[in-house]
């Protein structure tokens, strides 16, 4: 990988904004379908009469279908044509919503979002080879900033729109939405540019079979992690081994499976043959450093947007439409940072960004655990949001700038893929280990308080679970505790424990989210440390 570099003043010609107007609906029709899922699961729950578990599965085969395909559906592209296949996959993704529309059953659903998700894997790849084919120099950053900016605006239209349409007409008419988008898209691919593809280049069916693996066991056993059990298997789980949970041992074998990936295609490379994936693009350090940096940003995002709707929504009993404005700060902040970060680009190195972006983080999320309290809405919680979301927002459009930019232009689709499967991995890693995490520490605040709770007699605790500790409102508590021969005085202590327990698993799992932050400072000082106004040339 070269490190030659050349004077911005080069990217003279600039283009129409109209292609990318297409590709930043795009980032919107996949991250809309996303955010749309768990506000419409409720009204799925009710309309086919089935479990939130089973239609909590759509949720899952999406993100399955996108992280195990994603580096086919570069290849796909790069084979056939962006455009074509850019074009094809969104007129499916358009199915997928009609699909889901007059779905007569979960399972129509379920089917619908993994036609979406194979779409998306191949979206995905897509809006990195359109983008560096119809831009380059600051156009390219201004364009890869705005596709982050397109997932905060998507996600938070998402939870508004699915809120107040799921309560006055119903879960469908969200994915009208969808399908309107889709055709929107649809109708903008016709201003892109690309090349028709090259029809000799090999899809390595083996690679695609491993990688395709490995992602599916790592993102089942990590989003299992809670009901299967860390270590020893629980009641949930489908199945155990000498006793032990499925969940570690399904990520320890796609771990095994994804190194080899990598040595199947450094033999490919070595052989002259075609990879599923050139890992020429992860080939400095600057380059792992920046995906290492992505993935724990992503895991991150992923970690406070599965904690705060925990507590607004199960803690406080309070609707998605109130979790959706007690996160506009966050999503409002992360929008416009990762639109106007790339201003800063001519003054600062990506390395002084990455390491001050990952700095602010880090700082966020330790003020959050010593000023936050069972309230969302106080100014000292929403300016700690806020901070969080300027350094989420530049990190997230910063390495991805970095990972185009170091590459030429007929490797963007591998970058596409390598961002693809990483984001996926991280937000399933980020979910699951956050919520293995505050359970963990809640059960153990748990016994302890109960334990050393003097108001609470021993013979109340054993009429009580305490093995499947969980977060449940104070409602639900008392519900749970009218079946006991507890006395009013009892559930109010039960209560004041529940609520100390919480709060403080709170703000230890915000304590160690914020160590995580600051040891991501050491990848962040190996990002490429241009000199002001320059940027890198790969295809010099």
């Amino acid at each position: 990988m070269t490190t030659d570099v050349q004077d911005s003043p080069v990217d003279a010609e600039r283009r129409s904004w109209l292609p990318m107007v297409g590709l930043f609906f795009a980032q919107i029709l996949m991250s809309f379908n996303v955010a749309a899922l768990p506000v419409s699961l409720g009204g799925m729950v009710e309309d086919f009469g089935v479990a939130p578990t089973t239609a909590s599965t759509t949720i899952v085969v999406y993100g399955l279908a996108v992280a195990a395909l994603v580096m086919v559906g570069a290849k796909l592209g790069q084979r056939v044509g962006w455009v074509l296949v850019f074009r094809v996959v969104v007129a499916t993704f358009g199915c997928s919503a009609l699909m889901m529309i007059l779905s007569p059953s979960v399972g129509w659903a379920i089917a619908g979002q993994a036609v979406a998700g194979a779409s998306a894997a191949i979206i995905v790849p897509s809006l990195v080879a359109l983008i560096a084919e119809n831009y380059r120099g600051a156009q390219q950053a201004t364009a890869i900033g705005s596709l982050g900016s397109a997932r905060a605006i998507s996600g938070m239209s998402a939870f508004f729109l699915g809120g107040a349409l799921g309560t006055l007409v119903g879960w469908r008419p969200v994915f009208g939405i969808v399908l309107a988008l889709a055709v929107v898209v649809f109708v903008l691919s016709f201003t892109l540019r690309s090349d028709r593809g090259h029809a000799g280049i090999e899809i390595d069916l083996v690679a695609a079979v491993l990688i395709g693996a490995a992602v599916v066991l790592l993102t089942l056993g990590f989003n299992n992690l809670n009901s299967w059990g860390v270590f020893f298997a629980s009641q949930d789980a489908p199945f155990d081994v000498l006793g032990m949970s499925p969940s570690p041992l399904m990520i320890l074998l796609g771990v095994i499976l994804g190194q080899a990936f990598f040595l199947w295609t450094r033999k490919r490379m070595r052989d002259g043959k075609a990879p599923l994936v050139d890992l020429s693009v992860l080939g400095s350090s600057r380059e792992r450093a920046a995906v290492y940096a992505m993935f724990i940003v992503v895991a991150l995002e992923a970690a406070l947007n599965f904690t705060v709707p925990l507590y607004i929504q199960i803690v406080q009993g309070r609707t998605p439409f109130d979790t959706s404005l007690a996160m506009i700060p966050f999503n409002l902040t992360v929008f416009v940072t990762a639109t106007l970060v790339v201003r800063f680009y001519k003054k600062y190195s990506p390395r002084t960004i990455g390491v001050f972006s990952f700095g602010l983080t880090t700082i966020a999320l330790a003020w959050l655990a010593f000023v936050v309290t069972n309230n969302w809405e106080t100014v000292p919680t929403i300016a700690g949001l806020v901070v969080f979301g300027i350094g989420q927002g530049a990190l997230v459009t910063l390495v991805f700038n970095v990972l185009v930019t170091a590459s030429p232009k007929e490797l963007a689709g591998d970058v596409g893929s390598v961002r693809g499967t990483t984001q996926n991995l991280a937000s399933a890693v980020g979910t699951a280990v956050a919520g293995a995490l505050l359970v963990t520490i809640l059960s153990f605040s748990v016994g302890q308080a109960v334990v050393s709770n003097v108001d609470l007699p021993e013979n109340l605790v054993a009429q009580v679970d305490l093995d499947q500790v969980n977060f449940v409102s104070n409602d639900r508590l008392r519900e749970v505790l009218d079946g006991t021969d507890a006395t009013p005085e009892q559930v109010d202590a039960a209560v004041t424990v529940n609520e100390d327990a919480r709060l403080r698993t709170l703000k230890l799992g915000l304590l160690i989210l914020a160590a995580v932050s600051a040891t991501a400072i050491l990848p962040a000082t190996r990002l490429p440390d241009y000199r002001p106004h320059e940027i890198p040339d790969p295809d010099a």
